[in-house]
């Protein structure tokens, strides 16, 4: 597909990946409308798209509301998918939540597209959380499916809704799982969206970066420009070969090493060890890197930046427009959505 005065919808496009996205194909000539109701906790941030501000449109809604998007579907070309909750913490503090953004929401629009744009390319963006505890290494398409969060769960039904319309005809669907991403736009100011968030953010605040366990752990960080290369790539293909594409960065590092780098390259202080919060326990993978085989034997795509080149180029974004991303008087934001109990969430009283 050549992008050009193509109309594209780029779901949760405003933010991290999405805007990056959303940038990219701007600069390729497509016609992108952006879906994004700025969801608390889920990183949508209007300055992710300066950019290019002039040149999209928004749709200030929930997927969920599909009424809302129908002429938007009915003339559209192609759709990334996006939109949704991305935080394991949040999805076991708000399990139903989560459920509400990464499943039904994402049903009822997957619903609308097949009534409005039957047939049409969606590329859905996945999780490696789905995956769970990792059985052995390096982790690829075939790996069992066994998610230790609600987000994992959530994530894979949703993944699920994609392949099951796109087997019986109804769309045409991919999912590309994504490993831990990082690079410009990448949301500061939102707790509990992962590690390589909270590294920035101390390192940029000059803080002291913490290391949970031992530090052996393997990551394997991927830049958000590959990340959208990958998904260009696959969105663009004639016929896809698979509809399920795993995404990893360019070499397993520990969570010690990717510490240090950050905290190297930003000059702050060197990195300490940590015993694991009491909220993070159950739901470490522990160790967990990428097989992206499929995906460069079919797209011919590889993770091109090292992490290294890829954290200064990330710092140096921040760094510039770090005002826009974190407010200097809260360099340690807590997360502001709380817990419900069963009995609250049920709308019953809480027990005294």
């Amino acid at each position: 597909m050549n992008f050009h005065r193509k109309n594209i919808i780029v779901t949760g496009g405003l933010g991290f990946i999405g805007s990056n996205l959303a940038i990219r194909l701007v600069e390729l000539g497509a016609r992108v409308t952006i879906v994004d109701p700025r969801i608390q906790g889920c990183g949508g941030n209007l300055y992710n798209i300066a950019p290019v501000a002039s040149e999209v449109g928004i749709v200030p809604h929930s997927i969920g509301e599909t009424g809302n998007l129908l002429t938007i579907l009915r003339s559209c070309d192609l759709i990334f998918n996006l939109a949704g909750e991305i935080s394991h913490i949040h999805s076991m503090v708000l399990p139903e939540r989560d459920l509400q953004i990464n499943t039904l929401d994402q049903m009822r629009f997957l619903q609308a597209c097949v009534d409005c744009a039957p047939g049409i390319r969606i590329l859905y963006a996945g999780t490696r959380q789905v995956y769970g505890v990792p059985e052995y290494l390096p982790v690829d398409e075939q790996h069992p499916v066994n998610p230790v969060d609600f987000n994992g769960v959530h994530k894979y039904a949703a993944t699920q809704y994609h392949l099951m319309l796109s087997r019986t005809g109804h769309l045409d669907a991919a999912v590309l799982r994504l490993t831990n991403v990082y690079g410009p736009r990448i949301a500061l100011d939102v707790p509990c969206q992962g590690f390589l968030s909270t590294y920035l953010r101390k390192a940029l605040t000059g803080q002291t970066l913490e290391i949970f366990g031992d530090g052996r752990q393997l990551r394997d960080p991927v830049y958000v420009d590959d990340v959208v290369e990958a998904m260009v790539r696959v969105a663009a293909a004639d016929r896809l070969r698979s509809r399920s594409y795993n995404v990893g960065g360019p070499e397993p590092l520990s969570m010690a090493d990717v510490a240090a780098a950050t905290a190297r390259a930003a000059g702050a202080p060197e990195p300490v060890f940590r015993d694991f919060p009491e909220e993070r326990k159950g739901i470490d993978i522990g160790s967990y890197y990428t097989d992206s085989t499929l995906l460069r034997e079919h797209f011919d795509w590889r993770a091109r930046t090292r992490f290294d080149e890829g954290v200064a180029l990330t710092l140096a974004y921040c760094r510039e427009h770090l005002p826009h991303y974190l407010d200097p008087n809260d360099p340690n934001p807590t997360c502001k959505l709380t817990h419900k109990s069963a009995r609250e969430r049920a709308g019953a009283p809480a027990a005294v």
